[in-house]
């Protein structure tokens, strides 16, 4: 099925008030939320999320290799890729607890999920809200604690990586010029 493009573009927007994520904001190193209306109607949140990570834009996938190899000298994880989806698993078999891609399932309903990732140095979790009453607008947050010093480093090299990375990532796989 062909999909009409974004009606609107990216925006860079607060957190939503009534998203189960805004519970994380208190005590929060970072945080962002992206917005955009989609024509691709009647997705659930998993959905619209394994839509995007499958979309993943080669040069994001690049730099999810180097940061592995580079954070592997330093002792920390290497968490693969974002696009890294069982293509075979059926939305309805995901469960909180599941692993999807990098992340793990932390919340699940019709409208929002949480997915994360935690280490000693910090923990991450984004959510994909959707709002069907507001011309289908879904919101991307992301909410990140540090525990110490490193945890604040490795956001140092993140962050500005993490502005290009999502507003991208939204607009290659809603495909438009957003």
């Amino acid at each position: 099925m062909e999909y009409l493009s974004i009606v609107f573009p990216v925006k860079k927007v607060n957190v939503p008030i009534n998203s189960e994520i805004f519970k994380a904001l208190n005590g929060s190193y970072y945080s962002d939320s992206y917005s955009f209306c989609s024509n691709k109607k009647n997705r659930v949140a998993l959905q619209i999320w394994l839509d995007h990570a499958s979309q993943i834009p080669s040069w994001i996938n690049f730099l999810m290799a180097s940061r592995n190899k580079i954070v592997s000298m330093f002792g920390l994880k290497n968490i693969g890729h974002l696009g890294d989806i069982d293509a075979k698993k059926l939305i309805s078999e995901y469960q909180v607890g599941d692993r999807v891609g990098i992340f793990t399932l932390l919340f699940l309903s019709d409208s929002e999920i949480i997915l994360g990732d935690s280490d000693k140095h910090l923990d991450v979790k984004v959510s994909v809200y959707t709002q069907r009453d507001e011309a289908h607008l879904i919101s991307i947050s992301t909410v990140v604690h540090v525990h110490n010093f490193l945890g604040k480093l490795y956001m140092l090299f993140v962050e500005p990586m993490h502005k290009l990375i999502v507003p991208s990532s939204i607009k290659r796989a809603e495909g438009s010029d957003a």
